[in-house]
């Protein structure tokens, strides 16, 4: 078990209204106890969702120009992970993975989680051009642990997931490609129930399962979240069965409590509890 203050460099958008990006990671991860350094490749005024929005995209020089900035404090070494989200475009996606091996070479124990956004079922690939090949060829293999929704690990590994075997199969193939822990966020294969959602994760060869009823909510965000709950959970850990379960517990509450509220953002601050001490928990079933 991992006791000291964790630090996690956490690369990733940020919008001042609302909770996208590093606006939705970073004060779960605070809230469990770790400092997080956030570096945001975009300001916005609020997620795009909206349809208008104001603010600016940083290059991957802005982001380098940071990250030098830290290291100069001699801090580096004290980073036990670095979490990456959505990527506007390969030059920033360079810039995440510059800052990582950075950080590797400061503290070799050091982790990185990439979510790899490509697009999601029924919007299909909503990300730049370059950014869907990116993932696939440079990020995910520099990864330890990559937190896809079921379009985009169907993306990344070229095969279509209709069944549970079809799933882990995916979950393996993935792993060939590097990382040792793969977390599908949102899974819905044959043998799902119609009001339920999966999460699936993979390490080391074993598979575990965790069954959600399925909330009545669309909001951004919430994918964000899950993966930087994941991501604190399993450095605390080094335990996909725990992290799974202790996600997946944190962001059904936290959907739970939006629904309820009937709001249009998720209520990072509101339903904060739910990180520490969610209201529900699911069991966690090796398949």
């Amino acid at each position: 078990m991992n006791t000291h203050t964790m630090n996690i460099l956490s690369i990733q958008s940020h919008v001042a209204y609302g909770h996208v990006g590093n606006a939705s990671a970073v004060f779960p991860m605070q809230r469990l106890g770790c400092e997080v350094w956030p570096i945001h490749t975009v300001q916005f005024s609020n997620h795009t969702g909206y349809g208008d929005w104001t603010g600016r995209v940083f290059d991957g020089a802005a982001i380098r120009e940071i990250v030098e900035g830290v290291a100069a404090r001699g801090v580096l070494g004290s980073c036990d992970g670095v979490l990456s989200g959505y990527m506007g475009s390969a030059d920033i996606g360079g810039a995440v993975l510059d800052a990582v091996a950075r950080v590797r070479a400061a503290n070799p124990a050091a982790l990185y989680a990439c979510d790899p956004v490509i697009g999601d079922v029924g919007r299909g690939v909503f990300v730049r051009p370059g950014v869907p090949e990116f993932m696939r060829d440079q990020a995910v293999p520099a990864a330890d642990i990559v937190t896809p929704n079921q379009f985009e690990l169907e993306h990344l590994v070229n095969v279509p997931i209709r069944t549970a075997p079809e799933a882990k199969a995916a979950i393996a193939r993935a792993q060939a490609l590097g990382p040792r822990v793969v977390l599908v966020t949102s899974l819905h294969v044959d043998d799902t129930p119609a009001d339920a959602i999966d999460l699936l994760a993979g390490e080391g060869g074993r598979f575990w399962r965790v069954r959600t009823p399925k909330l009545a909510v669309s909001v951004n965000g919430a994918g964000d979240a899950v993966a930087a709950l994941f991501f604190v959970h399993y450095l605390r850990t080094r335990s996909a069965a725990v992290a799974i379960g202790e996600a997946a517990a944190s962001i059904f509450g936290l959907l739970r409590r939006t629904e309820e509220a009937g709001s249009r953002e998720i209520l990072t601050v509101a339903a904060q509890d739910e990180f520490v001490a969610p209201t529900t928990r699911f069991s966690v079933v090796e398949v």
